[in-house]
């Protein structure tokens, strides 16, 4: 079944982990995909293999610093005319570092909110115009559950995070004042197999780490990409299309604890 048959998508940061999955789940299910990294030749390897997979002209790679506003104006001005137009945007590009309050500087915090709350911030704003030309479309804005739950050891990615999930209502209450059919929501996943676990456990033996992850989540597994892909496939789809300003946790049940 092509869930999002028609649809022209734009993922952020899709050169591995939820992005490359994300990119890849749209495309299964019949959408058209742009996929932008800071990473060129991995957002290209990704798009090669969905074209192996679907056919030529489905999916194409594009190297895209998602913090410079000049790179976002690339990306869509290349979403424009590859696409002939832009649908649905998925801002999953980010990072995590570890460190509370008394260990981070003012350059680290400053990185941290540039890369995973900045980027949104210019996502959403520089793709409206598109996407108002696309309607009905759909914005999903991946935060995470520890925007939702604090730590002390992630104040700046729970900061960074927790920004996200407010800006995220912000511009859907926003679409919706102004009558415009663009959905936006954010999906808060919990510790999900990608690179990015390894931010987070260190220097620790990984099976070691990734076990005592597991048994902070009650479901007593760590989640799959595609656990959080199917999330996005059903906001980008039209399946959603009474669901705004709402968040999505996908996180084994460890937001419940």
């Amino acid at each position: 079944m092509e869930r999002v048959r028609g649809k022209k998508a734009l993922v952020t940061g899709a050169a591995q982990g939820l992005g490359a999955a994300t990119a890849q789940m749209l495309a299964r299910h019949g959408a058209r995909v742009l996929l932008t990294d800071i990473n060129e030749a991995g957002a290209q390897e990704v798009a090669d293999s969905i074209n192996l997979e679907h056919g030529s002209e489905v999916a194409w790679g594009f190297r895209h610093d998602a913090t410079i506003a000049a790179d976002w104006e690339a990306a869509i001005d290349r979403a424009g005319r590859l696409m002939d137009g832009l649908s649905v945007l998925v801002n999953n590009a980010g990072m995590v570092r570890t460190g509370s309050i008394e260990d981070l500087d003012l350059d680290q915090w400053h990185h941290v909110m540039q890369v995973n709350t900045d980027s949104v911030f210019l996502g959403c704003k520089l793709a409206l115009p598109l996407l108002r030309e696309s309607q009905p479309a759909s914005i999903i804005n991946l935060s995470s559950i520890a925007g939702l739950m604090a730590s002390p050891n992630l104040a700046a990615y729970n900061a960074s995070k927790a920004a996200v999930w407010l800006l995220t209502k912000s511009v859907a209450l926003l679409a919706a004042k102004k009558g415009w059919d663009i959905r936006c929501n954010s999906v808060h996943p919990t510790f999900i197999r990608t690179p990015m676990l390894d931010d987070l456990r260190g220097d620790r033996d990984e099976a070691e780490a990734l076990a005592r992850l597991a048994k902070q989540v009650p479901l007593g597994r760590l989640g799959d990409p595609d656990d959080v892909a199917y999330a996005v496939l059903y906001l980008a789809s039209d399946e959603s299309r009474f669901v705004t300003a709402s968040e999505f946790k996908i996180d084994g049940g460890i937001s419940a604890v």
